[in-house]
């Protein structure tokens, strides 16, 4: 066993018969770890205190089997401390990976044939922070189209509104490389709530950095992470979660129905009995669904570069799964124009190709 768990509840997965050792975050990126495993010189138990770990180890990646989208990790841990979360107890403190690898990395890749790479890692708005020069997201962001200026699609993964710097809001206004597709940590609607998450924004936050980017790139999709039930919250909390969707003009939900995880300050707050968890889940989604739905049907007539993943199925610069009829080669670029919806995936017709 290794990843995060193992990590945070080595105990309980040492005590299972069936697991023959327990291999820590910090361990498994070891070549060694895995040498003495294979020759049974290591100890069961081999998990060591990821706090202590002051350096991102982020080996590098020539492809990702038969993907057409490539991931580079620029950062991993957290330092902040949400009090439904235990990411920090499983990944440590926040490392940044120095920029001269991230660009390595990012060029190994596009001469591999990757026409579009994701920025990734726990809480990369903080990528930066623990570096001798304190750099910020959107100078990593920059460098990167730079050094690579043969990448099509740069994207990134979730980020932090609060932690944007004004290099990257000027990247995402003008930059038409970097996808107009951004998934934001927001968890929940209500003030309150979001003060007993211990969260460093308001609700008031969200929806004016949304209303920002918006004036500064109208095409930009918003994806969030919201919670549902979490400890204490009312139904008038709720409907304020069920807002926040319209006003932040959110496409990707990813609902999460609360869980308490051992060790975290939400587990020992009176909880939100598991139905009413389930119901107001269940009502998020169907919100999404619907604002899905119709951010999918306006977009009927207009024209999108789509990321072939398969031959017939590709995706849009907003990441709208898109069926386009033809016989393509996965990973080409194909401009297309949209023609209808099917379900949550669009449907197209190609113009031409753009980038193989």
């Amino acid at each position: 066993m290794t990843g995060c768990a193992a990590q945070a509840e080595t105990a309980a997965f040492a005590q299972m018969p069936e697991v023959d050792a327990v291999i820590g975050n910090r361990e498994k990126l070891r070549a060694e770890t895995w040498t003495k495993l294979a020759d049974q010189s290591t100890t069961r138990i081999a998990v060591g205190d990821i706090m202590s770990e002051r350096k991102a180890v982020a080996p590098f990646v020539e492809g990702l089997g038969n993907r057409v989208r490539a991931y580079v990790q620029i950062q991993t841990g957290c330092d902040h401390r949400c009090t439904f979360c235990i990411i920090p107890f499983g990944r440590g403190n926040s490392r940044s990976v120095p920029m001269s690898h991230v660009i390595e990395q990012a060029r190994k890749l596009r001469d591999n044939g990757f026409n579009e790479i994701v920025l990734t890692g726990v809480d990369i708005t903080s990528w930066g922070a623990d570096l001798a020069d304190e750099t910020r997201l959107g100078t990593l962001v920059e460098a990167v189209l730079r050094h690579v200026p043969d990448l099509p699609r740069l994207r990134l993964s979730s980020i932090d509104s609060v932690e944007t710097d004004p290099l990257l809001m000027e990247l995402i206004g003008g930059e038409p490389r970097l996808m107009p597709h951004l998934h934001l940590s927001l968890q929940h609607g209500d003030n309150l709530i979001l003060k007993r998450m211990k969260r460093r924004h308001q609700r008031e936050d969200a929806i004016a950095f949304c209303q920002e980017i918006r004036r500064v790139r109208s095409n930009v999709v918003f994806g969030a992470d919201l919670i549902a039930g979490f400890p204490t919250e009312s139904d008038e909390m709720f409907e304020s979660s069920l807002a926040l969707v319209d006003e932040c003009d959110l496409t990707w939900l990813h609902v999460f129905p609360f869980s308490p995880k051992n060790g975290t300050p939400a587990a020992r707050m009176p909880q939100t009995p598991g139905d009413v968890i389930r119901e107001r889940a269940a009502r998020l989604r169907a919100k999404g669904q619907a604002r899905r739905d119709s951010k999918l049907d306006g977009l009927r007539g207009t024209r999108v570069d789509l990321l072939l993943e398969r031959p017939d199925l590709g995706r849009t610069e907003g990441f709208a799964l898109t069926e386009i009829a033809g016989n393509y080669t996965p990973g080409e670029i194909v401009t297309a124009v949209i023609t209808g919806r099917n379900g949550d995936r669009l449907l197209a017709a190609s113009v031409q190709s753009k980038a193989a």
